[in-house]
């Protein structure tokens, strides 16, 4: 048997009336669940989906108009190919303003359900009344914005970028009004002007004693912060080259893919009721990467790290997931630990911190640039070898920092006829993005796709 419900899966062979009770049931059991349309687990067979962008689209309606609170931001609807057919995943986060219940029979035990086992079952009513006391009542979403005069003219702008339109009520919409229909803080944080700077900090050493550098991304629309503070991971994150008796080796300072999850996850996951934004902060032998908040009530530290998905600010991810550059519920601390071990994680009870220790071999690599070149000076530094460590560079590319354009050319430059699904794999780079780099470089005559449509791939263009 492939196919077993239990705690955390749903099977269904087909879209449901009782969809919106399962859903309800993982949202208040606080640690999610998933739930799979096509898939009929009393014969342990893939049947698969028919109309499955239409059905996708009718389940988003249901679980925003069925489910109270709002659970927008809470859940991830996709369309997966099992067996060789489509079924539709959907991945429930667990919430924290439980009990969630079906609008139309309210906070009743025939509303509120929770998981037990495989089954979801009616909630007690001293269970509902219990939820509700302790309902996180003090969240982005409920705090009003000391500024109501905001404009978000940067939003608007990445939603177009994104192909997604935004209209008059989206504020409504994105959930960025108070009860009240005054703007909450998840509104001021999105807004073209604010109070919130992230930090970047560099140091000489391996304390907090001499400081090189200190930026601030901020003042701005929390999603073009966040692009900043990428843009300037990948500055920094810089390849590091070995050559052996046998071939050149080369390696990023930190993995690439673990870092954006890291930086993604601090600025989503950050508590910011107490007004304190995430910071990063460079060492000569490491990155720390400090977010407010530690975990959410309900979440464990073995179901943090099992994956176990409970959005701090839900408002804040929804917005993210729209942008892309969030992919899929509860995948960001995984895929770090393809990478890193737990160790890597420090709670106390007012901060998260995350410690990424540069490759080995980078601390070599760090002292030939001097301390004044600090984490830049490290592996662009002067050519020449120190400790078996190379630092000429390969091509007249790799000798500038990577900027995803640059990091998107250099991969179809060593792998030509790739496609945009290797791009996004090897880089960690987003569709969209790479799209729009893409056509960018298509443009300035550096890349070209050659072949058919399907079969065809993309090869730079010799100047």
């Amino acid at each position: 048997m492939r196919f077993i419900e239990d705690k955390h899966n749903e099977y269904k062979r087909k879209l449901s009336d009782s969809l919106e009770k399962e859903a309800v049931a993982f949202l208040n059991t606080g640690e999610g669940g998933c739930l799979y349309i096509g898939i009929d687990e009393k014969v342990d067979a893939v049947i698969g989906v028919e109309n499955i962008d239409q059905v996708q689209l009718q389940i988003k309606d249901r679980f925003k108009n069925n489910i109270a609170p709002s659970i927008l931001g809470l859940f991830d609807v996709r369309a997966e190919e099992l067996d060789g057919v489509m079924i539709i995943k959907i991945t429930v986060a667990g919430g924290l303003e439980r009990p969630y219940h079906l609008k139309k029979y309210g906070m009743s035990e025939k509303g509120c359900y929770i998981r037990i086992g495989s089954a979801a079952e009616p909630m007690p009513k001293r269970m509902i009344d219990d939820l509700f006391a302790k309902r996180i009542r003090n969240s982005i979403g409920m705090m009003r914005s000391n500024r109501q005069e905001l404009t978000f003219q940067q939003l608007m702008i990445f939603y177009q970028g994104a192909g997604l339109a935004l209209n008059d009520n989206f504020a409504r919409t994105l959930e960025l009004l108070t009860p009240d229909g005054d703007y909450n803080y998840a509104a001021y944080l999105l807004a073209d002007e604010n109070n919130t700077s992230i930090k970047v900090g560099k140091y000489s050493g391996i304390d907090r004693v001499d400081m090189i550098e200190n930026n601030e991304y901020g003042y701005c629309c929390l999603i073009k912060a966040a692009q900043r503070v990428l843009d300037k991971m990948e500055v920094e994150n810089r390849t590091f080259t070995k050559i052996t008796s046998k071939r050149r080796l080369q390696k990023r300072m930190i993995e690439a893919r673990a870092l954006r999850e890291a930086v993604i996850n601090a600025i989503i996951h950050n508590d910011y009721t107490n007004e304190v934004p995430p910071k990063f902060e460079f060492f000569s032998d490491r990155l720390e990467i400090t977010s407010a908040g530690s975990l959410p009530p309900g979440l464990s530290r073995e179901e943090f790290f099992l994956g176990v998905s409970i959005p701090r600010n839900k408002e804040l991810m929804r917005v993210f997931k729209d942008m892309e550059l969030v992919e899929y519920m509860g995948s960001g601390i995984p895929r770090i630990l393809q990478a890193y071990d737990r160790s890597s994680f420090v709670f106390t009870e007012h901060f998260t911190r995350i410690v990424f220790p540069y490759e080995k071999g980078f601390e070599a690599a760090f002292s030939v640039g001097g301390v004044n070149g600090g984490v830049n000076g490290g592996v662009s530094g002067v050519p020449g070898v120190h400790s078996g460590v190379q630092s000429r560079p390969e091509s007249r590319l790799e000798s500038q920092p990577e900027s995803l354009a640059t990091k998107i050319l250099i991969y179809i430059e060593k792998n030509p006829h790739c496609r945009i699904p290797s791009i996004i794999n090897a880089t960690g780079i987003p569709k969209r993005t790479v799209e729009r780099y893409l056509k960018e470089l298509k443009g300035d005559g550096k890349v070209e796709f050659i072949g058919a449509t399907k079969t065809g791939g993309y090869r730079r263009v010799r100047e």
